[in-house]
C-alpha cells in the first residue's frame, strides 16, 4: 500500500514536472515590427527562447544591445539552427513572403510553426503550407492581434446563440496613420512597402484582419466574390503599394466591407456585425456596443480582457503545441481560416488590379 502510495505520488510530481516545461521556441528573423513582443515577455515563464535566426548582421548586433543577448544565440543558416537546437515551435518575423520558407523548413523536423499574419502573399503558397502540415502533423497558427479581443469573442458568442439572427452586413475597419508616420523601423518598412515581400500595402496589412475575422465568424464559408479598389494618397511615401484599400466580400445572403488604410487619423481596429434580429460593434478590445432588440435603447459593456492564454499569442502556441489546449476548427488562429483569408486577399490584389470583380471558384 505504501508502494502505491509512493509511486502515485512520483507520478504526480513528474507529471507536474513535465507539464510546466517552458516551450522552446526559436524565432526566424528580426525584421518584422511585432518581434519585440518576445523580448518583453520577462514575467512569463511559458516559453524559452533558445535561438534566433537572421542574417542581417546590423539587425542583430542591434537587437543584441537593446536586449542585452548573448551572440551565441544568433545564426545565419535557419536549418544548421533548427538541427542543433531542435525547438519545439519556431515563430516567424520575417516578410510574409518568406513564411513559406520556414514552414518547409520546420515541418519535415517535426516543428510546429507561428506566423505574424496573414499566412502568405500567395494562395498556393498557404495551400503548400497547409499540406505540409497536414503531412508532418504540425500546428501552424497565424497570430492576429484581434484573436486577443474579448469584445470579438462576445460577437461570435451572439451569433451563435442566435441572438444577431443570420448576419446581413459586417464593417472592418482597421489601421493607422501609415508605416513611416507611426515610426516602423527601416527594416519593417522595407517589407510593408514591397509588393513580393508583403503583397500589397494597406491591402494586406489591414485588410487581412477582415478577411480572418468575416471568415471565422461565417464558420469558415468562402465568399462568392471579392470587389476591391486601392488608392495611393501619399505615392510620394508609398511608391509602390496601395496606402488605401476597401474590400467588399459578397456571400448568398450576406455582405462584408473591409477597410483597410494607411490614412486613418488614429489606429484603429473596430468591426460591425449587423444581423437581422440586432448588432454588435466590437468599439475596441473591451468594448462591446449591442442593440439586440428594435424597442430596446443600445448597450455598452465594458470587458475583461480574455483570460489567459488567450490574451498572449506565444502563451496560446505553447499551449496548444503541449495538447492543453485545442483549437476549434475555424479558429481564427486555425488554417482552414487562414487559408481562406490568403483566398480573399489574394482576389482582393486581382480585383484591384483589373478594376472587376473576382468570382471564386468553388
Amino acid at each position: 500500500m505504501r508502494f502505491q502510495f509512493l509511486f502515485v505520488l512520483i507520478f504526480l510530481i513528474s507529471s507536474s514536472t513535465f507539464a510546466q516545461q517552458p516551450l522552446k521556441l526559436a524565432v526566424a528573423g528580426l525584421s518584422h515590427g511585432h518581434v519585440d513582443w518576445i523580448f518583453n515577455r520577462k514575467d512569463k515563464n511559458d516559453v524559452k527562447l533558445v535561438g534566433v535566426y537572421e542574417t542581417n548582421q546590423e539587425l542583430v548586433d542591434r537587437y543584441v544591445e537593446r536586449y542585452k543577448l548573448d551572440k551565441s544565440m544568433f545564426y545565419t543558416d535557419l536549418g544548421a539552427m533548427l538541427d542543433k537546437l531542435k525547438p519545439d515551435a519556431v515563430s516567424a518575423f520575417g516578410a510574409i513572403s518568406e513564411h513559406i520558407d520556414i514552414v518547409r523548413a520546420c515541418a519535415p523536423r517535426k516543428i510546429h510553426v507561428m506566423v505574424e499574419k496573414p499566412l502568405a502573399t500567395t494562395l498556393s503558397d498557404a495551400k503548400e503550407i497547409e499540406n505540409l502540415a497536414e503531412k508532418h502533423k504540425i500546428h501552424v497558427l497565424t497570430n492576429f492581434e484581434t484573436s486577443w479581443y474579448e469584445s470579438n469573442q462576445q460577437i461570435k458568442g451572439l451569433l451563435s446563440a442566435g441572438q444577431l439572427g443570420e448576419i446581413r452586413k459586417v464593417m472592418v475597419n482597421d489601421g493607422h496613420q501609415g508605416p513611416k508616420e507611426i515610426g516602423v523601423s527601416k527594416e519593417f518598412f522595407e517589407i510593408l512597402t514591397d509588393p513580393t515581400k508583403n503583397g500589397a500595402g494597406a491591402l494586406v496589412d489591414f485588410g487581412c484582419y477582415g478577411a480572418n475575422l468575416m471568415t471565422w465568424l461565417m464558420d469558415g464559408e468562402r465568399p462568392l466574390s471579392v470587389t476591391a479598389v486601392i488608392q495611393q494618397n501619399k505615392p510620394d511615401i508609398y511608391k509602390n503599394v496601395d496606402d488605401e484599400a476597401t474590400i467588399i466580400l459578397q456571400y448568398p445572403k450576406a455582405q462584408c466591407v473591409i477597410q483597410g488604410s494607411w490614412n486613418w487619423t488614429y489606429s484603429r481596429k473596430d468591426m460591425e456585425v449587423y444581423g437581422n434580429k440586432g448588432y454588435a460593434i466590437a468599439v475596441d478590445a473591451t468594448t462591446l456596443r449591442t442593440r439586440l432588440q428594435e424597442n430596446k435603447a443600445e448597450e455598452t459593456k465594458k470587458l475583461s480582457p480574455r483570460p489567459a492564454p488567450f490574451n498572449d499569442p506565444f502563451s496560446l502556441l505553447a499551449a496548444v503545441v503541449s495538447g492543453s489546449i485545442k483549437l476549434e476548427k475555424n479558429d481564427q488562429y486555425g488554417l482552414p481560416v487562414n487559408v481562406t483569408a490568403v483566398e480573399i486577399l489574394e482576389a482582393a490584389m486581382k480585383s484591384a488590379k483589373s478594376r472587376q470583380t473576382v468570382v471564386l471558384k468553388n
